[in-house]
This record gives structure tokens, C-alpha cells and sequence, in this order.
């Protein structure tokens, strides 16, 4: 049993058998609501329908007392104003949604002093029915880890009680670390059963100034009564329950990025800059990172290029030399005497410095395996010839894998011998989780390509190893992303209940890894980072690299769920999510960073400030970003958005530009519809670009049901705003 800090229990004794006089009570949805003013505190506790009480405390001022100077009512809710001797509080406390049990509160603090603030208790405390016998319990799913999203998922087990999800709305209190030069990492947590939110303390004596107003929290808590009854209903009821948050949250604004510009400037730093290549066994190959020349070539760095050029050659069908140049050495990563491809080029792999596990010959990172096949799978579908032989005589081997580890890989095997050189992330946290997801995309790759039943099998014995993982599952972002893939494509097949649920959880591990606030401190003032993906479970920083490829997976995602019954908070995150992407990710480019925030200290290579090359790593505001390296296998970010957000339309000077995921384009002379998929309570830009000399022809833009207004902007461009989950006609003449 955990045990209690004093507030905790104060708190506990203060509500549990208590009745306490109520400033005002509410009804909100079968849960009982009442605003207590009590000595040095403002409370608001929640009773649950089965007696569980949630305690949140918006308002605190240590050793003092609150005097309550206003009250104004309003429609949603109420605000309070209060008087204590360090200063002047604002509570709004309201429900901004009328038909779900959502609490919201907002704390601004006026001091009368310069305030420093060594600590702060937590602001949500859990405590038992009255006359309870039994002693309340619950458990943490979620948690905030390092700068992801301020949140914590909770079930209310002993009572039954249902669930509840505390979401701390980061992006409000950035002037409150600006101010004390603080961190928002790590503010939500705290354990059972005193949780929630804790301002963080002002280490570095700088306090909030006297009559500045700052927030303190802006908090929202979703309940759901209903008890989650195993990891699957879990996973949904978290998705759910963000997604209902997500629809009151208030969200930064979004900026047109002119994309096809930068790409021009990639792909020639990319062909022509000398730390992106490095010549071996007579052929160029990409490094991982620039300059990196230490490292012997690896398959996937190749394949990780090649895939986004190819989709974008698709898209542009111009000459882009880079893609023979690393299709011509593709074929030396075979290894004849395995009968399959490696990680390192054979030919060099002598050179491999041995310093660390992974960098030895043979020995294999179990997902470096599996990506560059599903690269090639995926290359082999569109008809490369290359790419299918490859993958087919790659086959045999994965599989033997697989079932040697029953489908439980390592982190690091020796490719010979089968044997695990480490076999756990941590001690008792097993290997890596998520890739019989990714292994499970590349057999139905197989099945899809020979349409041997075999391959669909081994998909399916993959797939049911990722049950009993919960929120553990998440290893590597991009893994996990193309696990919820390959988990809907096998609900698509067989409309079996548990792939569809197994998508769900791998798409809640996603969730859970994300960065729901936008940073406004330190040198994150130059950048956006709302909904932001971590590459992995205790990753400090987001990456390019796993970023593009999650955006990538979670398009497909959006493709294989057409026609499906999705669950609505799908549909509302995953459009939101890559409509960010598309806004954040310029800011991977070190040409679009000051340079004063690059670290000139930098693990691997060398980051080039003038190179349209991404920077692996953005850290915290307060830290400098780039120490990783300047990743060359992270260059698709480009090629990757520029084919699924951009539509060229035939023999028009135009080009149609819409940063939420679309579908079936339609094209006639003088007329085009699309589909704009996920919710339709939001909305997305649309920009019609002119990309030769005339002026844009006039244009009519209509829904279903309305016709849209749009306006000029920069550069003789157009824009209109147009909903999610709708079907767009334009006219021009």
C-alpha cells in the first residue's frame, strides 16, 4: 500500500463522512457536483453514482485564508473571485459540454508580491464512499512522462466506479514558466490516491512578479461510469474520453507552410550534399546521419528514403536521380548464407565499431528486420521487381524468427544463433512489444502480393501476442502505428471483434505518447509542438524520422477504415493529429530554426544550419535540440506530406491544398470533388495555389448543404475553410 502525504489525508478527513456546506450544486449527468469554500482553499468535489468522491482543489493559498470577494454566474457555469494575503484569485469553474460529464476550472493568481513558489500539493485527491467498509482503490493507466500531454487516465476499481481522465491544459500556463523559467514536464502525476496537477516549483528563485496575472491551472475531467472491464475496453474508453476533452479544448492556430517550396531545396541538398552519402564496395549510400561516416550503411536508412521519394515521384512523376542511385545498392544488403537482408552492408560490416550491443556484425535490433521488409513489401505491391525479390527470399527467415521467439521478440538477437543479446528494454519490461504488430503488417504485405494463405496465418498467430500488453505496448511510435495498420486490415478480412480492438490499443499507446499543449518557453518560442508524437516510451524529445512514418501509418489507417463502423474519437484525433503534423513539421528543418537553439554538441555527425536536412530531436523549451544529429533517414518528411495533402489537377494552373486527409478525387473539365474525411464539428483549410502566371479563375466551393466563402491570400492564392467528414464540389470557370 502507497502511502499518503499530509494534504492527502487532510483532504481525505476534511471530505470523507463529511457534509460540508455547498456554495452551489449541480446535476451533471447522474454525478453530484458541489463548490465548497473552505478556510485557505476553494474545492469542488464530484460524487460518483456509486459514492466514489473525486476532490479537486482549483484554488489554494498556504497558511492564509480566502475570502470570497465576487461570484458571477453564467450560462455554462460560474466564476469566483478571491482575496488572500498573497494575492488575488479568478476561479472559472464551468461544463463545457452539456451532454458529458466535463468539468473545467481555471486558476488565475494577481500576487501582492513577488511570489516563489517551492512547492504546490497536488490538486486532485480520491477518497472513499461514505461508510464504505471497504478501502478505496484504483489504478493509474496513464500518466504524463517528460513533456507529453499533462493528463492522467484513471479507473475507479474498488467501488466499481467507472473512469475518469484529468487533462491539464499545458499551453495556458506557459507565461507561468516563461516567468519562473520552469518546466511543464512532469506536472501531472503523483500516486494513489493523491493525483492531478502541481505547479511547478521555482527552483531558480525566479518568482511570479507582484500584480502580474498569471494562470495557474486550466484543468478539465471527463468522467465515464462505466467500468472498463479489460485492456481493449480500456483503450477505447481513453480514446473516447480524450476525444470528448479534445472537442472543448481550446487549440493553437494553424498556418499555410509553403511545402512544394522547401521540397525543391531538400532533395537538392539531399543529391548533392556530401554528408548525406558516403561511398562503399562500389556503391553511394545514404548515411543515417550527416557526416556520419563512422557507420556502415544501413538498409533501412536506404529504404526509409526510398519509400517517401517514391511517393512522391508518384505524385510529381519528375526525374529524381537519388532513387537509382539507392535502388543500385540495394541488392548487396543480402546475405546468401542467411537468406535474408541485413541491417549493415555486408561488404562493411567488419567495420562496425563494437562499442555498442547493436554494433556488432549479426547482430539484429528485432525491428531493423522487419522495416526495411515492409519498405519492400510495399515497393514490391507497386510493382518493383527489385524490392518483390528481395522481400520474398526474405521471408523464410523472418518467419523462422518469429516462431523462434513465439512471436515475443528481443531487443537484440544474433542473427546465427537465434540467441538473445538483450533481451528486455529494462529489467522485467520484456523486449520490444510492438513489433509483432509491424511483423504482422509485412505478412499481410506477403499474403497480399502471392496470395498464399500462409502469410495471412502467421499475421493472425502475431497479431493475438499484442493482447495482455495494455498500455505497455508502445515500444517505438512508428512500430506501433503500423501495428494499428496491420490489426484493422486483419478486422477487415475476417470482421473478427478483437483486431479491431487491438487497433484501438495500439492507437491509445500512440495517444498516450503524445504531446497534446504547445510549448511557448525557452527556445520553443520559435517552433509549434502541439500534438507532437515521442519516438519512444521514455524518449526526452519528438523526432523527424518516426514523426513522418506515424503520419504516413496513420493516412493508411484512414484508408483501411473507409466503410468501417470507427469508433467517433478516431475520427475526431487522427485527422487532428495529421493536420499538425503538416503545421509542425517545417520546424525539423534547421534552415527554419535559429541557429542560437541547434547544440554544438551533437552525438552523431554533424548539424549543418544551412542544410534542408531534419534535426533528429526537439527537446524541451528550455534545452537546445539537434544533439542527437541531423538524420538523413528523417528526409521523407517532405516527400512524405507534399502526395497526400497537395493535388495537382489536371491541365489547370492550380494546384488543391488541404491540411486534413482527403479522398477520392474526382476531375472533369471545369469541376472537382473530394471527400475531407474525420469530424464534422471541425474544420480545416483548403487553399486553391496558382502555380503559373494567370489569375485564379472564379470559383464556387460547396458542401451538401452550403456554399463556402473564401479570400484571397498571399501570392494570388485562395482559401476557404471547409468541415471535416464532407463532401467538397468546385466549379470554376
Amino acid at each position: 500500500m502507497e502511502g499518503l502525504s499530509p494534504w492527502a489525508i487532510a483532504v481525505q478527513n476534511l471530505f470523507h463522512g463529511q457534509d460540508l456546506p455547498a456554495m452551489f450544486r449541480f446535476d451533471l449527468a447522474g454525478y453530484a457536483v458541489n463548490i465548497h469554500h473552505l478556510n485557505n482553499s476553494l474545492w469542488i468535489s464530484v460524487t460518483c453514482p456509486k459514492g466514489v468522491q473525486i476532490v479537486l482543489r482549483p484554488a489554494y493559498a498556504p497558511n492564509d485564508h480566502l475570502e470570497i470577494t465576487r461570484v458571477s454566474k453564467h450560462e455554462l457555469g460560474l466564476s469566483i473571485h478571491l482575496k488572500g494575503s498573497i494575492g488575488d484569485y479568478k476561479v472559472l469553474v464551468n461544463f463545457p459540454a452539456r451532454d458529458k460529464p466535463i468539468i473545467h476550472y481555471q486558476t488565475q493568481i494577481k500576487p501582492h508580491k513577488p511570489l516563489l513558489i517551492p512547492f504546490w500539493p497536488r490538486d486532485m485527491v480520491i477518497t472513499g464512499p461514505d461508510g464504505g467498509s471497504q478501502e478505496m482503490s484504483g489504478t493509474i493507466l496513464v500518466s504524463q512522462v517528460g513533456t507529453r500531454s499533462g493528463l492522467q487516465y484513471v479507473t475507479l476499481d474498488r467501488p466499481q466506479s467507472g473512469a475518469l481522465l484529468y487533462f491539464q491544459n499545458l499551453t495556458a500556463l506557459n507565461d507561468y514558466a516563461r516567468l519562473t523559467e520552469t518546466s511543464l514536464g512532469n506536472t501531472v502525476g503523483g500516486s494513489w490516491a493523491e493525483l492531478g496537477f502541481a505547479l511547478p516549483p521555482t527552483l531558480k528563485n525566479k518568482p511570479i512578479p507582484a500584480h502580474r496575472e498569471v494562470m495557474l491551472s486550466d484543468a478539465f475531467i471527463a468522467f465515464d461510469p462505466d467500468y472498463p472491464k479489460d485492456e481493449l475496453a480500456q483503450a477505447r474508453q481513453f480514446l473516447e474520453l480524450l476525444a470528448d476533452v479534445y472537442l472543448v479544448l481550446p487549440k493553437p492556430e494553424t498556418r499555410y507552410y509553403p511545402w512544394p517550396e522547401m521540397v525543391g531545396k531538400g532533395l537538392h541538398d539531399l543529391e548533392f550534399s556530401h554528408g548525406c552519402w558516403s561511398h562503399g564496395a562500389g556503391q553511394d549510400y545514404l548515411n543515417a546521419y550527416v557526416a556520419d561516416y563512422q557507420t556502415p550503411p544501413e538498409l533501412m536508412v536506404q529504404l526509409a528514403v526510398l519509400m517517401p521519394l517514391t511517393d512522391y515521384y508518384d505524385w510529381c512523376k519528375t526525374d529524381l536521380p537519388a532513387i537509382q542511385k539507392i535502388r543500385n545498392g540495394l541488392d548487396a544488403f543480402y546475405n546468401k548464407k542467411l537468406k535474408t537482408v541485413v541491417r549493415f552492408l555486408p561488404a562493411l560490416a567488419g567495420q562496425l565499431s563494437g562499442e555498442e550491443e547493436q554494433l556488432q556484425p549479426n547482430v539484429m535490433d528485432s525491428w531493423y528486420l522487419h522495416h526495411p521488409l515492409l519498405n519492400l513489401g510495399r515497393l514490391a505491391i507497386r510493382g518493383d521487381q527489385q524490392a518483390k525479390k528481395l522481400f520474398l527470399d526474405s521471408l523464410d527467415y523472418t518467419i523462422r524468427v518469429a516462431r523462434h521467439f513465439n512471436y515475443e521478440w528481443p531487443v537484440l538477437y544474433h542473427m546465427e544463433t537465434l540467441e538473445a543479446v538483450k533481451a528486455e528494454t529494462q529489467p522485467g519490461k520484456c523486449g520490444e512489444k510492438d513489433v509483432a504488430g509491424l511483423y504482422a503488417l509485412v505478412m499481410l504485405h506477403a499474403w497480399q502480393l502471392t496470395k498464399l494463405n500462409k502469410y495471412l496465418l502467421e499475421a493472425k498467430r502475431a497479431a493475438k501476442t499484442l493482447q495482455g500488453k495494455g498500455f505497455d505496448l508502445f515500444y517505438q511510435a512508428n512500430n506501433t502505428a503500423f501495428g494499428a495498420n496491420a490489426m484493422l486490415w486483419l478486422y477487415q478480412e475476417t470482421k473478427e471483434q478483437l483486431y479491431l480492438d487491438l487497433a484501438y490499443l495500439c492507437l491509445a499507446n500512440l495517444v498516450k505518447n503524445m504531446q497534446l499543449w504547445d510549448c511557448d518557453y525557452g527556445y520553443a518560442r520559435n517552433y509549434p509542438t502541439f500534438f507532437a508524437v515521442f519516438p519512444l516510451n521514455d524518449a526526452p524529445y519528438t523526432a523527424a524520422y518516426e514523426e513522418q512514418e506515424v503520419f504516413a501509418a496513420l493516412h493508411n489507417f484512414l484508408l483501411y477504415a473507409e466503410n468501417q463502423a470507427i469508433l467517433p474519437a478516431v475520427n475526431i484525433l487522427v485527422p487532428e493529429f495529421l493536420r499538425y503534423v503538416v503545421n509542425r513539421a517545417p520546424y525539423y528543418y534547421p534552415p527554419n530554426l535559429p541557429k542560437e537553439m541547434l547544440s554544438e554538441k551533437v552525438k552523431t555527425g554533424q548539424v549543418d544550419h544551412k542544410l534542408w536536412i531534419a534535426i533528429e530531436d526537439i527537446h524541451d523549451g528550455w534545452e537546445q535540440s539537434g544533439t542527437v544529429g541531423q538524420e538523413v533517414y528523417g528526409a521523407g518528411v517532405a516527400f512524405g506530406i507534399i502526395p497526400r495533402h497537395f493535388y495537382r489537377v489536371p491541365g489547370e494552373d492550380f494546384w488543391i491544398f488541404l491540411d486534413y486527409p482527403t479522398a477520392h478525387f474526382r476531375h472533369s473539365s471545369g469541376q472537382l470533388s473530394f471527400s475531407v474525411k474525420g469530424d464534422e464539428r471541425f474544420h480545416c483549410r483548403m487553399q486553391i495555389l496558382k502555380t503559373g502566371k494567370k489569375v485564379l479563375p472564379t470559383f464556387t466551393v460547396k458542401t451538401k448543404t452550403n456554399v463556402l466563402s473564401g479570400k484571397k491570400v498571399k501570392n494570388g492564392h485562395q482559401e476557404f475553410t471547409v468541415p471535416g467528414n464532407s463532401t467538397i464540389h468546385m466549379h470554376w470557370s
